[in-house]
């Protein structure tokens, strides 16, 4: 209902992996934690001033989301002891591995700091990358630069006209199938930006180096 009440009009493509699933997304917009917090109930890993913002932050809270400080030194261990905690009950819980918003052509290199928490999994988790697809009103309301977060909120909200989201769920992996945190992020990476490239004109999608 939030989602929509932002001209959000969400459509689903695949469908969450059967079990607990730990999700690996792109990210382009605070309506990301709307849509896919609706699509999926997800508690969500996000800095901690999204905390602070006017109805983003409260909804947020709603979902049980993990405020996590980017800028405090040596506090690495203490976020991923609160994500392995808040991974015991059976929340999916939702992870923006690029760290920041894009533009939803360009996709970030994918931080692995916090998916130390899957070797092991305090349960049984599959990995689910998520592909959020705005379409051609990406660049209309993608949350980049040096743009003030109220600034970006007038904009997104004064736009006109409905907003589609597609949230494509994509093939999930086992994370013990995997070496270590950054073969994690960089095959979670690889499905999403393969999704990316498929439902983008060719000339409209790159994808950043990791």
């Amino acid at each position: 209902m939030a989602a929509r009440s932002t001209g959000a009009r969400v459509r689903v493509e695949g469908r969450p992996s059967g079990g607990d699933i730990f999700i690996l997304s792109n990210h382009i917009s605070w309506i990301d934690i709307l849509a896919l917090g609706g699509a999926t109930g997800a508690a969500f890993v996000s800095k901690d001033d999204v905390a602070r913002w006017p109805a983003i932050g409260w909804l947020a809270a709603q979902n049980n989301t993990l405020f996590v400080s980017r800028e405090r030194r040596g506090g690495l261990t203490g976020q991923i002891d609160a994500l392995r905690a808040a991974m015991l009950g059976h929340q999916p819980v939702a992870l923006f591995p690029e760290g920041t918003t894009g533009d939803g052509r360009t996709l970030l290199p994918f931080k692995a700091a916090l998916l130390a928490v899957l070797l092991p999994p305090p349960r049984p988790v599959m990995i689910q990358p998520v592909h959020i697809d705005y379409g051609d009103a990406a660049s209309g309301i993608a949350w980049t630069g040096d743009e003030a977060a109220g600034a970006n909120a007038k904009r997104v909200l004064e736009r006109r006209g409905v907003l589609p989201v597609t949230i494509r769920f994509l093939e999930p992996f086992d994370p013990s199938a995997c070496a270590d945190r950054k073969a994690i992020a960089a095959l979670a990476r690889e499905r999403i930006a393969q999704s990316i490239v498929a439902h983008q004109r060719p000339s409209a999608a790159h994808i950043d180096p990791v």
